[in-house]
């Protein structure tokens, strides 16, 4: 935990070289044992990618360097409080430990908001704003359990 803060402040000074480069004000940093994997800024408005955020294309350096989607020896530092996607990505990872400077009330306050994605996502699907339609007996359930009997992964 000794380079904890080198890291952090390397996340912040990536993320003002986003913002020098067209892109958002976040940077991430993911290491692994103390070495840097991998570096990212924010680059929604570049690439035109709402799901271009630092913490998720660092993740994606990530796995493909250590040619692994599990990440759960890494460590993710963050400019800011990962947002509930870059949250999800985090966890879909493994990366089991996350050091951030700001958190999101700070990112409210600078105009990105996740306030409605918080209370969304805990709502029924039905409830929510965007409308969400289940359609059953549309092949989803045969994909899974043509999935399970490669891998045994799931039972149905």
């Amino acid at each position: 935990m000794g380079n904890d803060k080198f890291f952090l402040l390397r996340a912040v000074e990536i993320a003002r070289h986003g913002i020098k480069n067209g892109g958002g004000p976040f940077g991430a940093v993911i290491t692994r044992d103390g070495n840097l994997i991998s570096e990212a800024f924010n680059k929604v408005v570049l690439t035109n990618d709402p799901t271009a955020h630092a913490e998720v294309l660092a993740i994606r350096m990530a796995a493909s360097v250590l040619k692994s989607h599990d990440l759960n020896d890494c460590t993710l530092y963050t400019s800011c409080e990962p947002c509930p996607m870059c949250l999800g990505a985090i966890y879909w990872a493994g990366i089991k430990r996350v050091v951030y400077a700001c958190d999101r009330n700070d990112a409210e306050r600078a105009g990105f908001s996740d306030k409605l994605i918080y209370e969304e996502i805990i709502l029924d699907p039905a409830d929510r704003k965007i409308s969400f339609s289940r359609m059953t007996n549309s092949g989803g359930k045969e994909v899974f359990r043509e999935w399970d009997k490669l891998e045994n992964k799931i039972s149905y």
